[in-house]
């Protein structure tokens, strides 16, 4: 089953390919505005030969990294402790609900004025969007905590921290790495949305450059760079999600198909 899957995909990847080459060469649109396929392979070749783009690539995937990092760990933090002190979840769950919905671009103009064009610019719209993806996720993973469970370890004289590792940790795992799963896809774009809009070292920006220069096939393979990047980061995220939850009835019942 899983290698008719792979099939089926590489035949499909093989028809989008093949349909790239040909609109253009029918004259469907102009080459100008799209090249064809095979142009593109050309221009992804000369990029992977230039240092410049693997120090874009460095600066993207640096931006990414640290945003990610910093906001799984604040959004785990805050997530749990928001659930283990009383009445604290009531106290921000307004405020929680009044931030959330605010898009990171709104805080690009924030960006450019706090840190210009620097790095800090990246991180502040890539932790702001991917911490919520994290919290909101711990928050629903505690709820799903077995008040019994939870009940049981209380008596039998487990303190907070204990029941917070034995209790509440073991059923918000599965919900963290979700989260984290998709924070990492959002990190990937607004670290490349800043870099474009703002102007911040990236593949972001090479990608600007190259379109206010005319170079079109390059742009676009720029932009199947970081599709292909974003394609890693879902599959590596994905592998970590399934040896972390190895011992998760979900993933068992996966391996097992």
């Amino acid at each position: 089953m899983r290698g008719a899957n792979i099939a089926l995909g590489a035949t499909g990847l093989a028809a989008f390919l093949a349909l790239g080459e040909a609109v253009p060469r029918l004259g469907l649109v102009k080459e100008a505005y799209f090249p064809p396929t095979s142009r593109i392979a050309e221009a992804f070749a000369d990029e992977l030969s230039d240092s410049t783009f693997w120090t874009a690539l460095g600066d993207t995937l640096t931006g990414w990294a640290l945003g990610l990092a910093i906001a799984a760990v604040a959004g785990i933090a805050f997530g749990v402790l928001v659930s283990v002190v009383p009445y604290l979840r009531e106290a921000t769950a307004s405020t929680i609900e009044f931030l959330r919905p605010i898009p990171s671009v709104a805080l690009i103009p924030l960006a450019v004025l706090l840190y210009g064009t620097e790095l800090r610019s990246v991180l502040l719209l890539v932790v702001y969007a991917s911490f919520w993806q994290v919290l909101i996720q711990v928050l629903y993973g505690v709820q799903d905590v077995d008040p019994v469970a939870d009940e049981t370890a209380r008596s039998y004289g487990l303190g907070t921290w204990a029941r917070i590792r034995h209790v509440l940790w073991p059923t918000a795992l599965p919900y963290v790495m979700t989260g984290v799963r998709l924070a990492a896809a959002v990190a990937l774009i607004l670290a490349i949305t800043a870099e474009l809009i703002v102007g911040a070292p990236g593949l972001g920006k090479r990608i600007g450059v190259m379109q206010a220069s005319q170079a079109v096939p390059e742009m676009y393979a720029l932009i199947v760079v970081t599709g292909l990047l974003g394609l890693l980061i879902n599959v590596g995220a994905r592998s970590v999600e399934r040896r972390a939850l190895a011992w998760h009835q979900s993933v068992r019942g996966e391996v097992a198909v």
